[in-house]
């Protein structure tokens, strides 16, 4: 089975965003995402900026998702990554069921107990609560999605007889989001495999997204532990789907160093400065653009069958030069 590649839409903060450009970010890249034929379309998520890590933030996933629908007509729009315990499951169901309707059924449910200590303190959240938020959303969401009367008593979330109205005619599919971090004093994520992520992909995933957050080699040992989780607790692990999210700026140059020294600004741009230049070349698709093919052989040959790849900038060109120089590698 020949890679998929899909397009996240660049709905970052740019630092010179006035409202042409979020038009153009959000309905362009959208119609010509669709028109050069890549599998998906998808929007990250942070609700505040997250300095040292990221440069700004991202402008609303679902809003932004919802835009997207009304400019496309085929392709598949998720969301990659919700940060699920920053919202309440009952108006998540609610936002989920009309993003499904209106998009006519495209959307899938990409999900992660996000990271970024300043985003939950902004919600009243406990960070350390994140990952048992998470799983009881996930549960919530799905009975609210698929039942009427629905009553709910959970550890942080209570309702009674509860039915979302319009109900999708089938629950949409979930990626559930984790994977190994290379260590960064302002992330509590681990450089392996936590079993609770394990957990909550056995239980609720149709497909383990595994996210740029670590090394290349990394990401094929974060699948193999998955799968081998997923045989002792019962579950075939070809039933598993097998993504990864990643960021990336194209350049036409074969020429490695001078692709290095042209990606370098646009990447500390969106990520930041904490993170060394050489941090951030182990966990994002930089290079030659040669090199990120055999990147994405790498991966393929691991069994990933779906790359989401977020351009560091909001300019169209790069989609086209992904389409023109990356995508007839695995069509």
């Amino acid at each position: 089975m020949s890679l998929k590649l899909g397009i996240t839409i660049p709905t970052y903060t740019w630092p010179d965003m006035d409202y042409r450009m979020a038009q153009t970010v959000v309905q362009e890249y959208s119609r010509r995402t669709e028109a050069l034929g890549f599998d998906s379309l998808t929007v990250w998520d942070h609700l505040t900026d997250a300095p040292g890590l990221y440069g700004g933030s991202w402008m609303d996933p679902l809003i932004c998702l919802s835009a997207a629908a009304a400019c496309t007509e085929r392709i598949k729009l998720g969301t990659h990554i919700l940060v699920l315990p920053l919202r309440h499951p009952v108006l998540l169901a609610k936002e989920i069921a009309t993003l499904d309707y209106i998009s006519g059924g495209r959307f899938f449910f990409g999900v992660g107990p996000g990271w970024s200590k300043p985003e939950f303190d902004a919600m009243g959240i406990d960070l350390r609560e994140r990952g048992r938020r998470t799983d009881e959303i996930l549960d919530a969401c799905k009975l609210l999605l698929t039942e009427k009367h629905v009553s709910f008593k959970g550890e942080f979330y209570e309702f009674d007889d509860v039915t979302i109205d319009p109900m999708p005619p089938k629950y949409p599919e979930v990626w559930v989001a984790g994977g190994s971090r290379i260590p960064d004093k302002l992330s509590p994520d681990k450089p392996y495999m936590v079993k609770t992520v394990m957990q909550r992909i056995a239980r609720h995933a149709d497909v383990f997204t595994c996210r740029a957050s670590g090394k290349l080699e990394w990401v094929k040992r974060d699948f193999d532990t998955v799968a081998e989780f997923l045989k002792s607790v019962g579950r075939d692990p070809a039933t598993l789907g097998f993504g990864h999210v990643q960021a990336t700026w194209v350049v036409d140059t074969q020429d490695p160093e001078e692709a290095l020294r042209l990606q370098r600004p646009h990447m500390e741009r969106m990520m930041g400065s904490n993170r060394s230049w050489d941090h951030l070349q182990e966990c994002y698709m930089v290079g030659s653009i040669d090199q990120i093919v055999e990147k994405l052989r790498i991966l393929e040959n691991a069994g990933m069958e779906h790359v989401t790849l977020q351009p560091a900038g909001p300019d169209i060109e790069q989609v086209e030069l992904i389409a023109e120089k990356i995508m007839p590698h695995f069509a």
